[in-house]
């Protein structure tokens, strides 16, 4: 392959992993959306925002999903008790 071609792989390549950072981005900041309004929905019935079991819950599915997908599991693990620790921000930050 030339160089020319190299780059042009390298560059299709960045380009495609850029646009699934773009969707990875934006579907965070919808489910921050979707966190804070359960966030509201439990304040309003007087229960704890905190819910501990449904959380283990969420990385016992994703442990699962990664399976599947023939991905590492603890990384993604580790990503998703990232992801609803800031699920669990927004939630708490309206209280």
């Amino acid at each position: 392959m030339s160089d020319s071609g190299l780059e042009e792989d390298l560059a299709r390549g960045r380009s495609e992993i850029e646009r699934i950072d773009r969707a990875i981005v934006c579907l965070l900041a919808e489910r921050m959306a979707i966190g804070r309004r359960i966030g509201a929905t439990k304040r309003a019935a007087g229960i704890p925002v905190v819910n501990r079991s449904r959380e283990a819950e969420v990385i016992k599915a994703v442990a699962g999903m990664a399976s599947e997908a023939q991905l590492s599991v603890e990384p993604v693990r580790e990503i998703f008790r990232h992801i609803v620790a800031l699920s669990r921000h927004v939630q708490e930050e309206e209280a």
